[in-house]
């Protein structure tokens, strides 16, 4: 048996888990990275940041480096990677230092592609035509993010700081004469859909999200674990509706609504979830996404932005019951097949 120990963008599990790596039992841990936005690996780094937080921790670095390396390579079965030796694939790190591990020099099959963050070797763009314009919505309006609860006693979506574990949790909100969920801002409580967008199906999930931090406008996103649809919260329809839309303008990515405009945004025409430019490109609009999601929106300093929301979705997380909204009753907050009512 092997663990991994993940710290992404979102959820930043590493310090929490060190503690249970010992001399004895490092062989059978793995460091893993998964679901880091763009903008932690500029900012941070990839691996390398794991290597910096085990060491930190009290891990040695040359365990450290083990449980990155030829642990991986074992516990995957790929024995030609995995450690400097006669045979082995060329693939080599270099580092600056065994404590902040700079990299400078990266090798693959003993080819330099890498010097002090730069890549080296050409590269040509692929054809991806066959994986684009895959967002398809039918019937959608803001008349489709609607509640028609019974009760002002609600459950939530509770977010955790840190983590894509959430909480079941129960508030009371307010409602109009429609019975639809009335946002306050004091309450940290706002709507939460998720529109089906492979399909054309036009099936709509709605819930309440307490949390995330954001008091006006609405953030929409075609990444939403695991089905991928879009999700989008907001404090009120309109907002939201309209980042819906920008989504479906752009043929998938992220975008930032405040009174129906677009204030930030970054197209990923790919299946929706990548880019089809240069990281710089991706970094420079991410950063313009999460200073607009935290200073125009309101959006909580530890919550991830992006990353957050694209979890929100995710059925493996704790299991959420929504009840009481007049429109579903479901096990988990994964709405593929829900009809709206």
């Amino acid at each position: 048996m092997y663990v991994l120990l993940r710290n992404g963008s979102a959820c930043r599990d590493l310090p929490n888990l060190i503690g249970a790596v010992t001399p004895q039992n490092l062989r059978r841990f793995l460091l893993c990275s998964d679901d880091l936005h763009l903008k932690t690996i500029f900012s941070k780094g990839h691996l390398n940041e794991h290597l910096r937080l085990c060491v930190r921790h009290g891990i040695s670095p040359e365990g450290a480096i083990v449980m990155a390396t030829l642990n991986a390579a074992e516990c995957y079965g790929l024995s030609d990677r995995g450690a400097l030796a006669p045979g082995k694939r060329a693939d080599v790190v270099l580092f600056d230092d065994l404590q902040e591990f700079s990299v400078w020099k990266t090798f693959i099959a003993g080819e330099e592609v890498a010097f002090e963050g730069a890549y080296i070797p050409p590269f040509t763009r692929a054809d991806s035509s066959a994986v684009s314009h895959t967002v398809h919505l039918a019937g959608f309006s803001a008349d489709k993010l609607r509640m028609t609860l019974r009760s002002p006693s609600v459950h939530t979506i509770d977010i955790i700081p840190g983590s894509v574990v959430t909480r079941k949790g129960t508030a009371t909100v307010a409602v109009d004469e429609r019975g639809d969920f009335v946002h306050d801002a004091a309450a940290d409580i706002v709507k939460v859909a998720v529109v089906e967008r492979h399909h054309g199906t036009g099936n709509v999930g709605l819930g309440l999200l307490r949390g995330y931090g954001l008091t006006k406008g609405a953030v929409a996103v075609s990444i939403a674990h695991d089905s991928h649809n879009i999700i989008v919260a907001g404090a009120n329809n309109g907002d939201m509706a309209a980042a819906v839309e920008a989504i479906a303008a752009q043929e998938g990515g992220i975008a930032v609504v405040l009174d129906g405009a677009v204030i930030a945004s970054m197209p990923l025409p790919i299946v929706g979830l990548m880019s089809d430019r240069d990281g710089h490109w991706v970094e420079e609009r991410s950063e313009k996404i999460y200073a607009a999601g935290h200073e125009a929106l309101g959006i909580h300093e530890d919550v991830d932005v992006v990353m957050t929301l694209c979890f929100m979705s995710l059925p493996v997380i704790p299991q959420i019951k929504l009840l009481d909204t007049g429109l579903f009753d479901v096990d988990a907050f994964d709405f593929m097949d829900i009809e709206a009512d």
